[in-house]
């Protein structure tokens, strides 16, 4: 809700969605998907919100949000399955699902959501072993596809480094300055500004338009060239990552990445082949120079064995079947 589906710029849970409806749609299923109003799907659209909150400063996203799950779940009698993408919002109110509820977890904010995914009537799905608790009812793991088409490979990338993402402290932009600049490459930061302060502090100082370049969030095809056209992605990230996107993104380009060993990382980077997982600055720097030997056709085809749109819509497809065939509570 907070942006389009899918989005123009930023927006991982609007853009694994979009991908999700339409792929479903292909594949012959009936598919209502609820967002905001100015989406594009090829599925059925309905929804309450004309567009995303976070474009309109004059809207209050915790009313919208509100409404919008209050209206899918009183048309929830009308489907086989409902699959909610908006975090803990709607299992709040999962006692008025009148149809088998799935959640997918994309993430948990803070242990205070906590109460409200495991008193809820819902079954859940990780998008990384990493990021499971204790007590929920997981169904499956489905890690994030991404649409290929939209991420062409490029075999001979330019000696400079990207870092994509949110710039927050969470995120190691910082960091990745560092690390680019012992490696003697340049940097171009990618990203919405989601710490002004982080970003005035520890980022913008750095910022010169030749060794770090800043381009703010950019949309879906300037993204692939920017990827593509790096050396690889740096991924220094400060906290236990669930999936990271902008990773996947990168591989399917042929980008190889230098990621922290943290979160998901693990699971997501196959070492040596996708990128190299590190600990500290030194190491980064040193995987910089081995990570640009590794053969970026290679990359492109694992990510596209593992991380295409297609994988994961037979995969939810087959957590589907598992969830409508289930007991309800």
């Amino acid at each position: 809700m907070a942006w389009r589906t899918p989005p123009r710029h930023y927006g991982p849970w609007e853009q694994v969605t979009g991908l999700l409806a339409d792929g479903l749609t292909a594949h012959g299923v009936d598919v209502t998907l609820f967002a905001t109003l100015d989406s594009v799907t090829s599925a059925t659209l309905d929804g309450v919100c004309p567009h995303g909150y976070a474009d309109d400063p004059a809207m209050d996203g915790r009313v919208w949000e509100a409404m919008h799950v209050s209206h899918a779940l009183a048309r929830s009698d009308e489907f086989d399955l409902v699959h909610s993408h908006l975090d803990w919002l709607p299992l709040a109110f999962a006692e008025h699902c009148r149809a088998p509820l799935l959640t997918t977890v994309h993430g948990f904010s803070g242990p205070g959501i906590l109460p409200a995914y495991r008193d809820a009537r819902s079954s859940y799905v990780s998008i990384s072993d990493a990021d499971r608790v204790t007590g929920l009812d997981y169904v499956a793991t489905v890690p994030h596809g991404v649409d290929l088409d939209g991420l062409p490979f490029t075999r001979d990338p330019g000696p400079g480094l990207v870092c994509f993402g949110r710039i927050h402290p969470d995120k190691g932009v910082h960091t990745a300055i560092e690390i680019a600049r012992l490696a003697g490459r340049p940097l171009t930061i990618c990203g919405i500004v989601q710490d002004e302060r982080y970003f005035t502090e520890q980022v913008a100082p750095h910022i010169d338009g030749e060794r770090v370049i800043f381009l703010g969030a950019v949309g879906p095809r300037r993204r692939a060239e920017i990827l593509g056209a790096s050396t690889a992605l740096l991924h220094p990230i400060a906290f236990d990552e669930p999936f990271g996107l902008s990773v996947v993104e990168a591989m399917a380009c042929g980008t190889p990445v230098v990621a922290y060993a943290r979160g998901s990382m693990p699971e997501v980077v196959d070492e040596g082949v996708t990128g190299l997982l590190v600990h500290t600055v030194d190491q980064a720097v040193d995987a910089v120079a081995r990570v640009a030997k590794l053969d970026r056709a290679d990359c492109r085809a694992r990510a596209r064995q593992r991380f295409g749109a297609d994988r994961m819509v037979t995969d939810y497809l087959a957590v589907y079947e598992e969830v409508v065939r289930r007991p309800q509570r």
